[in-house]
């Protein structure tokens, strides 16, 4: 599906009206940013909770809460709802709002697996619905303006990438201590539903290579390693055996090659995501946290030199701007639904390859 425009604004119908489902700790962020947002308004909120759903709701100013998705989806009276509810159960509440033929906006990772994913993919565009994932780094100005200078063939053909997601919560305290914290106990084992690194953070960092591209990924190898971090490798009730690094080689839909890495044992990185990439005619350098990005050049003259040059990069919509701008023009954004199955397709795929010690091609279903 294509990317929303600013053309596609000109065929605005009205004000949209959004439900979130779900009222964890990430709805509180998606409740402040859709309120802000010209053209829509949040009239509704729903959890499994009554009492959480109702409080979340009084404290933005949101007129009703439900505790039940079919009472929530037989009142109806909204246009879209934003998925923020638990990743096991993503799958059966977005089949139940694709069902009821309301638009959405999903938090990542959109399934538990591929075959899931594309099963979502297959219902929302045979629905005809606007429907997104929200991966968190594509509101990052740099790679939006890297992703148009590739485009651009500012770079030439790209021939090599390096890119990484680095954190470092299991060797420093700046985060907490995850020897008695539950919020990130969880994370290492799999018991808890945890996929490891390559579940939590690596969907972003292959999001962000892909996109920051503009290329697939046409096969990979990868290699996961748990470290023994506790007597009898476990703490309490939680086994401590989900993936803390991985290392990955690709090969792009062009013929280009890469690595990606990911690790929790990145000791002197809080929370990086890098990514260079290297064309024929000029490279480009990103670095994005959560709060910040930039981007760093080297281009004509400067690639004899190896003069790397700083980029202003202007401030671009966030995913839900573009999740409203879709709503209101009815021209699906980016990234959709099929685009995070594809992401999922290849964290499922590096499962195997590690379990089976070699390079495996990546095989899509037909579109």
């Amino acid at each position: 599906m294509s990317e929303v425009s600013t053309e596609g604004a000109a065929t605005v119908s009205g004000e949209k009206r959004i439900m979130i489902l779900g009222t964890g700790a990430i709805a509180h962020r998606h409740a402040e940013h859709f309120i802000s947002i010209p053209g829509c308004r949040v009239v509704a909120a729903c959890d499994v909770n009554a009492e959480r759903a109702r409080a979340f709701a009084t404290l933005h100013g949101i007129e009703r809460s439900f505790a039940d998705l079919t009472e929530a989806l037989a009142w109806g009276e909204f246009d879209a709802v934003v998925n923020a509810t638990p990743d096991q159960v993503h799958k059966a509440t977005s089949l139940q709002v694709i069902a009821a033929g309301k638009a959405i906006f999903c938090e990542k990772p959109l399934a538990l697996n591929a075959e899931d994913a594309f099963e979502m993919v297959g219902a929302a565009e045979r629905a005809g619905l606007i429907n997104m994932v929200n991966f968190t780094y594509r509101n990052a100005h740099a790679i939006q303006l890297a992703r148009r200078m590739v485009e651009a063939g500012d770079i030439g053909e790209v021939r090599h990438v390096d890119a990484s997601y680095l954190q470092s919560w299991l060797t420093g305290t700046h985060w907490g201590d995850w020897q008695t914290d539950e919020r990130w106990l969880w994370r290492l084992s799999s018991g808890h539903g945890s996929k490891g690194v390559l579940g939590d953070i690596g969907v972003h960092i292959l999001d962000f290579v892909t996109y920051g591209t503009g290329q697939g990924i046409a096969a990979l190898q990868a290699r996961l390693k748990t470290f023994d971090k506790a007597e009898g490798g476990a703490i309490g009730a939680y086994t401590l055996d989900a993936n803390d690094s991985c290392a990955m080689t690709v090969e792009f839909d062009n013929g280009a090659l890469g690595v990606v890495h990911m690790s929790r044992y990145a000791t002197g990185k809080a929370n990086d995501l890098d990514l260079m990439i290297h064309g024929t005619t000029g490279a480009l350098k990103i670095w994005s946290n959560t709060t910040e990005s930039s981007l760093e050049v080297c281009l004509g003259d400067d690639i004899h030199t190896q003069t790397w040059r700083p980029v202003e990069c202007p401030p671009t919509p966030r995913n839900a701007d573009r999740f409203v701008l879709a709503l209101l023009s009815g021209v699906n954004g980016q990234p959709d639904f099929r685009h995070a199955a594809e992401v999922q397709k290849l964290l499922d795929l590096a499962f195997v390859s590690d379990a089976e010690r070699r390079m495996l091609p990546v095989v899509l279903p037909p579109v």
